[in-house]
């Protein structure tokens, strides 16, 4: 994927985060259990803020530095990728679902940061990608604590 300009690069992470809202937004409305729904209803709100966020650097008037590496359970890395399809998702559908969006998202952050040449928009896309990194670690530790241990 080709950019001509920061603003391009922007404008497509500002997109992205959109859709990440609109996904959970999506996901929390599926959820029978009230526990789950709030959980996606929070990530919806995580990710308009990551959008709010890019509105600002494209501002000029943020800049984000990756503060720390996140752990990976890397349960979601042998799985297949099940992001959204129709109908009904069970709890570990949904949760599957949740940590291939956030490795993906992930994944996004690090490819635009290793693709630009501003310090400044790559330290900005490593913290990004390290949020998405907490969240994905977030869905794993629940895929653990609820799914490995119950089987």
């Amino acid at each position: 994927m080709k950019f001509d300009s920061v603003d391009a690069v922007l404008d497509y992470a500002i997109s992205k985060e959109e859709d990440a809202a609109q996904y959970y937004t999506d996901l929390a409305e599926r959820m029978n259990k009230p526990h789950m729904k709030e959980i996606f209803e929070q990530f919806a709100l995580e990710e308009k803020s990551h959008k709010a966020k890019l509105e600002m650097v494209k501002k000029g008037k943020l800049l984000l530095s990756a503060k720390q590496k996140v752990m990976n359970l890397k349960i979601v890395d042998s799985m297949k990728d099940n992001r959204f399809k129709e109908g009904e998702f069970n709890y570990q559908e949904s949760l599957m679902a949740a940590m291939n969006a956030e490795k993906a998202s992930f994944k996004l952050y690090s490819d635009l940061a290793e693709a630009t040449d501003s310090p400044e928009l790559k330290e900005t896309f490593l913290a990004l990608a390290q949020e998405e990194a907490k969240h994905k670690l977030r869905f794993e530790i629940e895929y653990d604590d609820s799914i490995l241990t119950e089987n």
